[in-house]
């Protein structure tokens, strides 16, 4: 399972087995880890295929259908999996002895246990639903109110923006320029998790991508990011090709730097982040167009990172950016051997 952080999984793992414990110690006065155990295995499994680990064919097929069928295959595999998973589990600890009770009793699910069992993934699955919604980091911190005053502190911003992507609209239409965004989006997720950054949010063709300063510099994170993201899409480039008729290419700046991140708003609450960093990194990526460069770096972003390895920076100079009084040192970005992105043309 590394759909999730390891973290995420761990908090999973003994928040299932705490409720197995917690229904043994109410239902059976019974404190022992056997309750632990069948919840482990009759949850698990639910939480898995609800989040297209486990059979993701089949999950796909099921999140496909219209609600009502969504919602009668779902219960219906559900209760085949919670069933299948009950039975392993029960006649496993009859094998071993440690049920007092006649292998019928041990192998077939009671009604009680089903509806426990349901409800404990179906809650599990709804909170992960709303992280995922929201995001990891930003999902934790509304949840601790972390940000309910206004804090200064550091963070990086990757932008990332396709190129092309008003002419596809009029080439193929607003609906089919949509699927290809939110294919584009999707192939964004695996490695924004793998290096452990968060998509802030998606404005028209552009996702904006953000880390805490350490986390961002650590190992190279952000960068890293960035390079993974154009790996993914080249690597699929067939797929790309066969389903829209085209592979998508990318503008990507990266810039970090002070701001004030505060939560906003009433009915809709939303982390956002104010300050010239945010502004300066958007400016930056429209100077990837000016440049014919896809992948900038400001200088002072890039002087606090070690770029050692297969990923190099070269020096463009300073260049005035819109709507800011200081110009701004910037660096373009490529690997060592061969580009990572193909040049994009000025008038693109």
């Amino acid at each position: 399972m590394n759909r999730y952080s390891f973290g995420f999984w761990i908090f999973v793992l003994c928040a299932v087995a705490v409720s197995g414990v917690v229904y043994g110690a109410i239902f059976y006065d019974d404190w022992s880890l056997i309750g632990a155990i069948f919840a482990l295995f009759v949850c698990v499994p639910v939480i898995a295929f609800e989040r297209g680990l486990l059979l993701p064919r089949l999950n796909a097929w099921v999140t496909s259908l219209s609600t009502p069928a969504y919602i009668i295959f779902s219960l219906l595999v559900f209760y085949l999996m919670v069933s299948v998973a009950f039975a392993a589990c029960g006649g496993l600890l009859w094998f071993l002895g440690r049920l007092k009770v006649t292998w019928q009793e041990a192998v077939i699910l009671p009604a009680d246990i089903l509806l426990y069992t349901m409800g404990v993934s179906l809650i599990l699955s709804f909170v992960t639903r709303v992280r995922e919604l929201l995001g990891r980091d930003v999902f934790a911190s509304l949840l601790l109110g972390r940000y309910r005053k206004p804090i200064e502190e550091e963070r990086i911003f990757l932008f990332i923006d396709l190129v092309g992507s008003t002419s596809f609209a009029e080439e193929f239409g607003d609906l089919r320029a949509q699927q290809f965004l939110s294919a584009l989006f999707t192939a964004f997720a695996k490695p924004v998790r793998q290096y452990r950054g968060t998509i802030d949010d998606y404005i028209g063709d552009a996702a904006i991508i953000t880390w805490p300063m350490a986390r961002g510099l650590r190992q190279g994170n952000c960068v890293k990011c960035a390079f993974a993201i154009v790996d993914a899409i080249e690597a699929d480039a067939d797929k790309w090709l066969q389903k829209f008729g085209r592979v998508p290419r990318l503008r990507v700046a990266l810039h970090g730097g002070p701001i004030v991140t505060a939560e906003v708003g009433v009915d809709h609450h939303k982390i956002a982040y104010f300050g010239d960093t945010v502004n300066t990194t958007a400016r930056l990526e429209s100077l990837c167009r000016t440049l014919g460069v896809p992948v900038l770096i400001s200088s002072d972003l890039a002087k606090r990172l070690d770029l050692s390895g297969d990923i190099k920076a070269e020096y463009l100079g300073q260049h005035a950016l819109k709507g800011r009084g200081q110009s701004l040192g910037v660096m373009a970005l490529i690997r060592a051997k061969e580009p990572a992105f193909k040049l994009v043309a000025r008038s693109a």
